[in-house]
């Protein structure tokens, strides 16, 4: 079973037990966190969401907070003797995928009633 999920305005094509890399989240070491927009959702069979699948979600566990290596910048302007070097760290989470729901209790709820 696979699930596809937007986080940080990309999107992760994830399975219970994998270990992603995303854009930073404001979530704490060893906290969990649940995704809300899965894209498409392969259980049995392909469910693709419009634009979201519904009732369906992935959780993680936070396995750590860092920054990626230095990345060097250079910005220059010929004939004008203008040059520039920067640096830069992105900072990301690191998530490992416990669980992949296909309908969160709520909605198994509303739709028994």
């Amino acid at each position: 079973m696979y699930a596809v999920i937007v986080t940080g305005g990309k999107q992760y094509k994830v399975e219970e037990g994998d270990v992603i890399y995303i854009e930073k989240l404001a979530a704490e070491e060893d906290s969990t966190v649940t995704f809300d927009k899965v894209v498409a959702l392969n259980a049995k069979s392909l469910k693709v969401g419009t634009p979201y699948v519904k009732g369906a979600s992935v959780e993680g566990k936070v396995l750590k907070n860092g920054k990626a290596k230095k990345i060097v910048v250079m910005t220059y302007k010929p004939k004008k003797n203008e040059k520039r070097k920067m640096g830069h760290r992105q900072p990301y989470t690191k998530v490992e995928i416990t669980k992949i729901n296909q309908r969160t209790p709520k909605a198994a709820k509303e739709a028994a009633e």
